[in-house]
């Protein structure tokens, strides 16, 4: 070898030696720092760690050093929860496969997560881990924690297996057990979960919290005694909550095992779950006092039971009921028995609780459907009950006493027993009296008929015969009437009822219809012989009495018979004092029909007869030729009463008197008067006639032609034909040939539209019309009358034409004529007719005021019948009520209450009910409700008005169930009463979110 590549050789060697001695100090100067970094690892300076490890792999000499860096780079990302540290792991996995820290940073990882809580993230990193490579010393580290990983993120059926596999670890052995036990418990495996927790119960770790599981497990495998006494051995040691749930199962064991003096304390002291009950917590306790007979709180607890459904709920509306029913509250027992019949959960408890029902329904009444239904429904369900013969009973008598008499005929009308078809006689019968009391007389005229023909009840065929006859009288079949008094009096047992009290009064009205005045005489005399203390009826048989003498010419009869009537000074003086005085002018005592009527016209200012007195007077006086006395007492009447019908008569007599005394000229100008301001009336024909001899007397017929033909109404060259074609008409009218007559009055207007006998022809006409039921064709002929003078007929038909505009509720229409005929009517009935007319259609109107006035207006009128007074208060009560003056609506209620019958009186009733609770006076308020339900049930509006008000009143008293209840069945049950239904959802939602807050079974909209 040379020099030279010695040399070279020897110079590489050299630096070979440099190099690899300088690779030596770089790596060992990076063990250095692998192992500061590795030291700051451990003692948790994860932050200033990373950084050095980051340093170190940046330069690593290999790339053993690299993967170990990168390791516990991605390591103390976890630690310091920095946002890559899942990617850094798997980058680490990912980037050196073959490093054996590869299944370490799994398990590392899910160990960090695992002792940190977060078991989700733990789960995701154990899952990765390759059991094969963990070391037998961490095994059972291992298979606790991801069996309680498992556990905690659901995985139970994983979580059991790795916690079985380390039962027998003396390190994790008890936890495992623990937690293997409680899944058991929460599975509702009692006996596994029974046995791992007693083989950790001496364990001090476990032994508090096992308490009141162990508690829980021996009540739910029914080991109550032994569930006692570890509740009560913990439970004073326990929490708040816990001691709430320790008293529950304490409370529940002693409740299973019928100890419910002991149930009670510790079922009061659970507080639920957040706070709330649920519906079988309040079922228990009311049911705990209800076996102690505490009757007062079992009620408390179970109608806390809000909306249920279920058998608990069944059961505690069954013994709901029964504490009712102990405490003597019949109608809340009602609703509870209605409520546990309505569930089929028990089958023993659905038809004991639905005989209480029914029994309970016909004692007091129900608002949701007619006894006779409840009573029938049971019967048909529970054919072989013991109870069939008793309610069978009940039911036939339940038909009278419900009230419910037009559902009661429905259910009744083809049931063919003798006990059926005498409850259907005594049923038609109270219906007929219903509808007859509501005015539909043909409906009532046919319930009686079906009454009488039934014949079962010799009480009721009398009754329904007299009724029939009364019926028969309102039709104006005054022959039939007749008959049917007479045969109620001829049965035996029409001594035994009301009605005979006042027959011989009946009978006399009748005959008075009939015109047959010798009979009527008689049998008001019968009636006044045996009726000394009726004042207010014995004064009106004397007044017909007088009328019966008077048209029978028995002036002198008729004279004591006023006489009497005006001693008693009840109704109607005015007539008897008018009718007196005319009498005394028919036997010729003529100075005492003068003094009489002169009397009268001072002592009666306001009676609607005093023009007919200054009329009578007048005539008087021409009789006996005081003409100025006569003329004087004519200008009176014409000046006081303008429109009264006897200003045409008064201006005719006028001229015909000084026509008598030849003073042609004064008898033209009130002749004139008359044709002009009363055209088409008989004084105006008169007139002309009387005026056309005047004028044939003065030469002057030229005059009278000119004068005569400013008159529409008179025709002089066809006054012949126009006289024989309305006698040819008024001839049909008078036979009672309908058709006919319309015929002949409608050829004689077309030929003679303003004809001498047009008004009268319109007025026949119309009536005609009526009388065929066509209000609408009779309607413009009325129109025709009213728009003319006053006359004869211009009273009648302004009330035909009132009530042709208030039948079709036209009552604007109607207001004016009403109010016309108040001012103008001669007759009182008239002026009655108009006031209580006008309150309702001004109530129609919603004029309140006005309506109240005239309400009061018709109260101040002694006579009124009993359903005028009653509709007046009505209205009074009705506007008080629109308008906000409670005060006055409750006063007019209550009038209204005694004398109504029918709607009215429910409405009366439930308006009383209303006040009471407004009042705060609840439980009486529910007491009229009940009369209500119970005596008015076929009026549905009011029931259900009614029930919504109960519950109400309910709900104040602390009886949610009742309020509940009874809201819920007014929505099922009466849909066709939509305002009703809308108030009683909006107070049921109200209620119900209000019990929901403590009540958890309760359901919601919210919920």
């Amino acid at each position: 070898m040379t020099f030279r590549k010695l040399s070279i050789l020897l110079t590489f060697f050299l630096c070979s030696f440099y190099l690899q001695a300088q690779q030596s100090a770089t790596y060992t100067s990076d063990l250095v720092d692998y192992q500061k970094a590795l030291t700051l690892f451990n003692n948790k300076q994860y932050q200033a760690a990373q950084s050095m490890f980051e340093a170190i792999k940046s330069d690593a000499p290999n790339e053993t050093l690299e993967s170990d860096c990168a390791y516990y780079i991605a390591n103390c990302a976890v630690r310091l929860n920095q946002k890559n540290a899942d990617d850094l792991i798997q980058e680490f996995v990912d980037n050196y496969p073959t490093s054996t820290k590869r299944n370490t940073a799994f398990l590392d990882v899910a160990d960090y997560y695992f002792a940190n809580g977060k078991y989700a993230y733990a789960r995701k990193w154990y899952d990765k881990v390759d059991e094969n490579s963990i070391a037998r010393s961490d095994r059972d580290k291992f298979n606790f924690n991801y069996g309680y990983t498992l556990y905690s993120t659901g995985d139970e059926s994983g979580a059991n297996k790795f916690l079985n596999r380390v039962v027998n670890s003396k390190e994790y052995g008890s936890q495992a057990k623990y937690y293997i036990g409680f899944m058991a418990y929460e599975g509702d495996d009692y006996n596994t979960a029974n046995e791992f927790f007693d083989q950790v119960s001496d364990n001090d770790k476990y032994k508090e919290k096992l308490s009141y599981y162990q508690a829980d497990l021996n009540f739910k495998l029914g080991k109550f005694e032994k569930a006692i006494a570890l509740a009560k051995e913990q439970i004073d040691k326990s929490s708040p909550q816990e001691k709430s749930e320790l008293s529950k199962i304490i409370g529940e064991s002693y409740f299973n095992l019928e100890q419910y003096a002991e149930a009670i304390p510790y079922l009061k002291n659970y507080k639920g779950k957040r706070g709330r009950w649920n519906n079988t917590d309040y079922y228990q306790l009311g049911y705990a006092y209800y076996k102690q007979n505490d009757f007062e709180n079992a009620i408390s607890e179970f109608n806390k039971i809000i909306g249920g459904n279920n058998a608990v709920a069944q059961n505690a509306y069954y013994h709901l009921g029964e504490s009712y029913i102990n405490l003597n509250k019949k109608q809340e027992a009602l609703n509870a028995f209605r409520n546990a019949s309505q569930m089929d959960y028990d089958l023993q408890i659905e038809e004991d609780a639905w005989l209480n029902y029914a029994k309970i329904s016909y004692e007091i009444g129900n608002p949701y459907q007619s006894v006779p239904q409840v009573l029938t429904s049971y019967l048909d369900s529970y054919p072989d009950s013991g109870y069939k013969e008793e309610l069978e009973t009940l039911l036939i008598d339940s038909y009278i006493t419900s009230k419910n008499y037009k559902e009661a005929i429905k259910l009744l009308k083809n049931k063919k027993s003798f006990e059926n078809r005498v409850a259907y006689q005594k049923v038609a019968f109270y219906r007929g009296v219903e509808v007859y009391n509501d005015g539909d007389y043909n409906e009532a005229k046919n319930l009686f008929d079906e009454s009488v023909k039934e014949a079962k009840d010799p009480v009721f065929t009398a009754r329904a015969t007299f009724w029939k006859a009364e019926t028969d009288y309102h039709l104006n079949n005054f022959d039939n009437a007749l008959i049917g008094f007479k045969q109620f009096m001829q049965q035996n047992e029409a001594s035994q009822v009301d009605e005979i009290h006042n027959i011989d009064y009946n009978i006399a009205y009748t005959y008075f219809k009939l015109k047959n005045y010798n009979h009527a005489t008689t049998s008001f005399q019968k009636f006044i012989n045996a009726h000394k203390d009726d004042a207010l009826r014995l004064n009106d048989a004397y007044l017909r009495l007088g009328d019966g003498h008077f048209v029978s010419s028995n002036y002198q009869d008729a004279i004591a018979a006023y006489d009497k009537a005006i001693g008693i000074n009840e109704i109607e003086s005015d007539y008897a004092s008018f009718q007196k005085a005319m009498s005394y002018g028919y036997v010729g005592q003529t100075s005492n029909k003068t003094n009489g009527l002169d009397a009268f016209i001072k002592d009666f200012p306001k009676s609607a007869l005093r023009d007919d007195a200054m009329y009578e007077l007048a005539n008087s006086y021409v009789k006996s030729n005081e003409i100025d006395k006569a003329m004087s007492m004519y200008d009176r009447l014409n000046t006081e009463y303008a429109t009264s019908v006897f200003v045409p008569k008064a201006l005719l007599r006028q001229g015909l008197s000084y026509y008598n005394a030849n003073d042609n000229e004064r008898a033209l100008t009130k002749f004139k008067k008359v044709a002009k301001e009363f055209p088409s009336t008989d004084e105006a024909n008169q007139a002309v006639s009387t005026a056309r001899l005047i004028y044939i007397d003065l030469g002057r017929v030229d005059e009278y032609a000119a004068w005569v033909r400013t008159l529409d109404y008179v025709d002089v060259t066809d006054a012949e034909l126009d006289n024989t074609a309305y006698l040819a008409a008024e001839k049909q009218y008078l036979d009672n040939n309908t058709d006919g007559a319309i015929r002949q009055f409608n050829k004689y207007l077309n030929e003679f539209p303003n004809g001498i006998h047009a008004l009268k022809s319109h007025f026949y006409i119309a009536e005609l019309y009526s009388k065929k039921q066509l209000p609408e064709t009779a309607m413009p002929h009325y129109q025709y009358v009213v728009d003319k003078q006053k006359g004869e007929f211009t009273e009648q038909s302004i009330v035909k034409l009132s009530e042709i505009h208030l039948n079709s509720s036209n009552w604007n229409k109607a207001i004016p004529l009403l109010k016309r005929l108040e001012t103008e009517a001669d007759y009182p009935q008239n002026i009655t007719y108009a006031q209580s007319n006008l309150m309702n259609a001004y109530y129609q109107i919603e004029d309140y005021n006005k309506a109240v006035s005239y309400a009061d207006k018709t109260l101040l009128n002694s006579k009124l019948d009993t359903k005028v007074k009653s509709d007046a208060q009505i209205i009074i009560a009705r506007s008080a009520m629109k308008t906000g003056d409670e005060v006055k609506a409750k006063n007019a209620y209550a009038k209204v209450e005694k004398i109504a019958n029918g709607v009215l009186a429910a409405e009366a009733l439930y308006y009383n009910a209303y006040f009471k609770h407004k009042e705060g006076s609840h439980e009486a308020s529910n007491v009229v409700i009940q009369k209500l339900a119970k005596d008015y049930s076929s009026y549905k509006y009011y029931s259900a008005k009614g029930l919504v008000l109960m519950a109400k009143n309910f709900y104040a008293l602390g009886d949610a169930f009742q309020a509940t209840y009874i809201l819920e069945s007014v929505i099922s049950n009466f849909t066709e009463f939509n305002d009703v239904v809308i108030e009683a959802q909006t107070e049921l939602n109200t209620i119900k979110a209000e019990e929901a807050k403590t009540n958890a079974s309760i359901e919601t909209d919210q919920n």
